[in-house]
């Protein structure tokens, strides 16, 4: 039985269909071509056209006359749709007719890098021309650093690498700084929140200091598809940008199949196990003989579907060699191997983490099915993207757990098929992330005292650096002069600069793993915490506060840790009013204490409730920026004349708001905090806060000011398609923590809010 043969009989079969929320048919499209622009080399043509490619997609020609015409772009299209060639055909032709000019390409994981060196090298070998292209990273040995430094055409590495391997010693990278005519940034969604705003000033300084030996790069950058590319790309390179909008590259017939387990608990609204259903539907494809690529949001649960599956491959003749596991911890030699035989179909299924979802080549996979939500709307297509890398019929199946977001995207099948909903934040003047970078490069190069960073003037903070002995102003110059070596202590993933490391005692000595801020450590660092690293499960045996250290473990447990945080609203600066339909909408500062007290265990699957414990750890301060929505002061008598609870309303709706909010501005819910007051003493009247969980706020509050209509209204849909009786995790929380009328109270306040729709 073929592909086309399997889904027919999966649509007839109502034991199956009965469970799909959507079958999309999505129709083949053929490429739209386009001529090599004139201004190629003549040399390149030919080499593409003997690869094969006569023409190019119409966003590749597109690209070429941008770049040409001195222009930064971002290139937002779906995967396999030849990105790369978008921004190397420029390069090339660039160093081709220049052999001085320089390329720097930044990408966000180590295995990214070395599949785009492998495609360079394979063009310029073809070319038969001395073009050099190497990779710096912290794998480079020492020996090959200053051959890259002086030599190097085009330099592949990472921002991380960038921020505290490169600009720091930019004196020892004259040749490249000084003739720096592109900038490539890939996966530019990737950037956003306090890793974006963190690699938005890395950028600045980039800039600044290709400025300071007379260079004015472009930049190319690479996006999936998102609602706001351009302005995301913007905001990140700190330039004017042009969009690439249109999609040249073709795509055979897909089908997208959203598949709800069934409910086993109704009252708690618990479904089947994910990874149950989604071996059950793998081991149907593997019978049919397609190359499948199934994906799954942590290392356990690829071991245990790898195992899985590998005895359903030899029930029908497939080898186990056959069938493969593919996620952070293999060897690269052993990662590079399975790659190789996707691509030339040695291995029929593979297992995998979403290592694979990024653009790494494995050629043309039939088959891509999900054990749970990717998280972004973004990362979905991209998973999916694997399956019909050519113009075949494929089939992607998305098989949704228990959880808030995966509930809320299949049972609202239009907003993942219609627009891109997306908008990617980032806030590169978070005054705490922009102080580091100051410090970064202040140490680069002294500042003047008219000098802008970015778009900001920034005479009053170089002051109070030098107040601090930070920085010695001379002559009208800020120069470096403290002792230490300020990126070392600046880390990208942050938002605060004091932070506690996290050690992993299983190794002799300790070995160091990570390091998070205070606020963040005090939720998912306090003792006995279930820590999730590179998708590896760590218990945490001891926070130690007056070290900054966290001693952790590995284990496999079948459950994760929730901490709740008690916090009090201290000073409250509202910049920004807009009416709503019920009450009105804020934005602004405020001031926070805050304190972590108790934990909850939380089953994986399920997310039922398994246990609890106590957290002692001191208060903390902070201020961010935050969202809030002012509701009538009426409200709460109108609730009651209903039989309905106020504190219960407002309780399930920031538990379903927290939720739901997340999903529109690719965040994660631990991004974000929502806290509900029956009667705020700020405001006088009910009001519901969402602020940024990151000092300072990185975005996230405004950009839920701007989208709230639109988030509330999708909030209502979600609670209405919720079949549970009385509230669940998935939407208002269960009625046990949300109050016996939370479901019918925020269903009720939400119906007048957004629409005259209202569940009955």
């Amino acid at each position: 039985m073929n592909l086309a043969q399997l889904l027919q009989q999966l649509k007839t079969e109502e034991k199956f269909t009965r469970h799909v929320t959507r079958w999309q048919t999505l129709p083949p499209e053929p490429a739209i071509s386009a001529a090599y622009p004139e201004s190629l080399d003549q040399r390149l043509v030919d080499v593409m056209r003997g690869r094969g490619i006569e023409e190019l997609y119409s966003h590749q020609a597109e690209a070429v006359q941008l770049a040409a015409g001195g222009h930064s772009f971002v290139v937002p299209t779906p995967t396999a749709s030849g990105k790369t060639l978008c921004y190397n055909l420029p390069v090339l032709n660039t160093i081709l007719n220049d052999p001085q000019a320089r390329a720097l390409y930044l990408f966000p994981t180590k295995a990214l890098s070395q599949d785009q060196m492998h495609e360079v090298h394979g063009i310029v070998g073809d070319l038969g021309v001395d073009i050099k292209t190497f990779t710096f990273d912290g794998d480079t040995p020492e020996t090959a650093r200053r051959a890259i430094r002086s030599s190097g055409h085009i330099v592949v590495t990472n921002p991380d690498m960038l921020h505290q391997g490169i600009l720091p010693h930019h004196t020892l990278w004259v040749k490249l700084f000084e003739n720096l005519k592109y900038v490539v940034v890939d996966e530019v969604h990737q950037y956003r929140g306090v890793f974006g705003s963190h690699v938005s000033n890395v950028l600045r300084r980039l800039r600044r200091v290709a400025q300071f030996y007379g260079a004015d790069p472009q930049f190319i950058c690479c996006s999936a598809t998102i609602a706001n590319p351009k302005e995301l790309a913007g905001r990140l390179t700190g330039l004017p940008m042009e969009e690439i909008s249109r999609n040249g590259a073709p795509r055979g017939e897909k089908h997208f199949i959203f598949y709800n387990p069934p409910v086993v608990n109704q009252e708690l609204g618990i479904r089947q196990s994910v990874i149950k259903t989604t071996r059950r539907i793998s081991e149907r494809f593997m019978s049919s003989g397609t190359q499948l690529i199934v994906f799954a949001r942590s290392r356990m649960r690829v071991e245990l579907l790898l195992t899985y599956l590998e005895k359903a491959g030899r029930r029908v003749g497939i080898k186990s060699g056959e069938v493969r596991g593919y996620r952070g911890g293999y060897l690269p030699g052993e990662r590079r191997a399975i790659e190789q035989g996707l691509r030339d179909g040695t291995v029929s299924t593979v297992v995998s983490t979403n290592a694979l979802e990024l653009g790494i080549d494995i050629g043309r996979l039939d088959v891509c099915v999900m054990a749970g939500y990717a998280g972004t709307v973004a990362s979905t297509w991209k998973q999916a993207g694997r399956a019909g890398r050519r113009q075949n019929l494929s089939a992607v199946v998305l098989v949704a757990s228990s959880s808030p977001a995966d509930q809320y995207i299949i049972n609202n099948p239009d907003y993942f098929f219609g627009r891109s909903p997306e908008h990617a934040t980032l806030d590169p003047d978070n005054l705490i992330i922009l102080i580091s970078h100051l410090k970064c490069a202040a140490f680069e190069l002294p500042f003047t005292t008219d000098e802008r960073y970015g778009d900001q003037k920034i005479e009053e903070i170089l002051d109070y650096l030098t107040e601090q002995g930070v920085l010695h102003r001379s002559g009208g110059r800020y120069h470096w002069m403290a002792d230490t070596y300020p990126a070392e202590e600046v880390s990208l993933r942050s938002a605060a600069p004091d932070n506690v490391v996290i050690i992993d005692q299983s190794v002799p000595g300790g070995r160091i793993i990570g390091e998070m801020d205070l606020f963040s450590a005090q939720e998912m660092l306090h003792d006995d915490a279930v820590y999730m690293h590179g998708a590896q499960q760590y218990h945490v045996d001891r926070l130690d506060w007056d070290r900054r250290e966290a001693h952790v473990q590995p284990v496999q447990v079948d459950y994760y840790t929730d901490a709740q945080r008690k916090s009090e609203l201290k000073t409250l600066t509202a910049e920004e009013t807009l009416p709503f339909t019920m009450g009105q909408l804020l934005v602004g500062e405020v001031g926070l204490v805050a304190k972590v007290t108790v934990y909850k265990k939380i089953k994986l699957g399920t997310h039922e409730n398994v246990g609890a414990g106590r957290v002692h750890l001191p208060e903390m301060e902070m201020h961010t920026v935050s969202f809030w929505w002012e509701l009538p002061e009426n409200v709460a008598e109108d609730l009651t004349a209903e039989g309905f609870d106020l504190g219960d309303g407002l309780k399930g709706l920031s538990h379903l708001l927290g939720r739901v909010a997340p999903v529109f501005i690719m965040a994660d819910p631990s991004d974000l905090h929502a806290l509900a007051m029956v009667r705020s003493p700020f405001t006088g009247s009910p009001t519901l806060y969402i602020y940024d969980a990151f000092p300072g706020g990185v975005g996230y509050a405004r950009r839920i000011h701007q989208q709230f209509a639109e988030i509330c209204q999708s909030a209502q849909d979600h609670l209405h398609a919720c079949p549970c009786e009385r509230g669940c995790p998935s939407c208002v929380g269960p009625a046990t923590e949300s109050g016996d009328t939370a479901r019918q109270a925020a269903a009720w306040i939400l119906a007048r809010a957004c629409s005259p729709s209202a569940e009955g």
